[in-house]
């Protein structure tokens, strides 16, 4: 049985992952705001159990049972989501701190009664992949509207940041997983765009084209 700090980090290690070969400490100490020798002890705990290949210096990768344990505590975070969003009305931008929470709960029959009681969605509120019982899911092939041309059009199907302020924001210009969008305008002096959507244009800033995902 592994303990919420650890379900965490093998969390933490998944997501790191996803965009290196392997995660230092100081990455893992940064997104869990705590010191590098806390990630130390952690990892050096982590490896006895075999759950995460780890050498001083070399970085950090999780191993097979380590992968599998995060992509559970995923799936079970992103089932909640959808739940909460879908099922008791909560909006977008309020559920990761519930989810975070509800995630740890180890039943996993709760969790498969869940997921067929909600005709097993394939992604949560946010446009990201809901593993299923395998730990298997089909990522969307999403690009950052930042990279499209004008004219080009595009739905949008995720998003990089989750917080609570960027999808506040997200969701007062209208721009909600599965808006149809369509690239009006680049402005040349600061890279900003104006998108449009329907009969609306809404003029959005660098950071939110890097960070709002489209499928085309």
């Amino acid at each position: 049985m592994n303990t919420l700090a650890e379900e965490n980090y093998l969390k933490s290690i998944y997501h790191l992952s996803l965009n290196a070969d392997s995660v230092s400490t100081n990455q893992l100490a940064a997104l869990l705001n705590t010191s590098a020798a806390s990630v130390t002890d952690m990892l050096k705990k982590l490896a006895d159990k075999r759950l995460i290949n780890y050498a001083r210096y070399q970085g950090v990768s999780l191993t097979p049972a380590g992968e599998k344990i995060a992509l559970n505590i995923i799936r079970k975070h992103r089932l909640w989501e959808y739940f909460l969003v879908e099922k008791l009305n909560f909006k977008w931008d309020e559920v990761h701190e519930m989810a975070e929470e509800m995630e740890h709960i180890s039943s996993s029959e709760l969790i498969d009664r869940l997921d067929k009681f909600m005709g097993c969605p394939k992604y949560d509120p946010h446009g990201d992949p809901i593993p299923d019982s395998k730990g298997n899911f089909k990522a969307h092939e999403l690009k950052p509207v930042s990279l499209a041309v004008i004219d080009e059009c595009g739905i949008v199907s995720g998003v990089r940041d989750h917080s609570a302020g960027f999808l506040q924001y997200l969701e007062k210009q209208q721009l909600t997983i599965g808006k149809k969008i369509k690239v009006a305008e680049i402005i040349e002096y600061d890279h900003s765009m104006i998108l449009q959507s329907g009969d609306n244009k809404i003029h959005i800033s660098r950071e939110v084209a890097n960070n709002l995902l489209i499928t085309i």
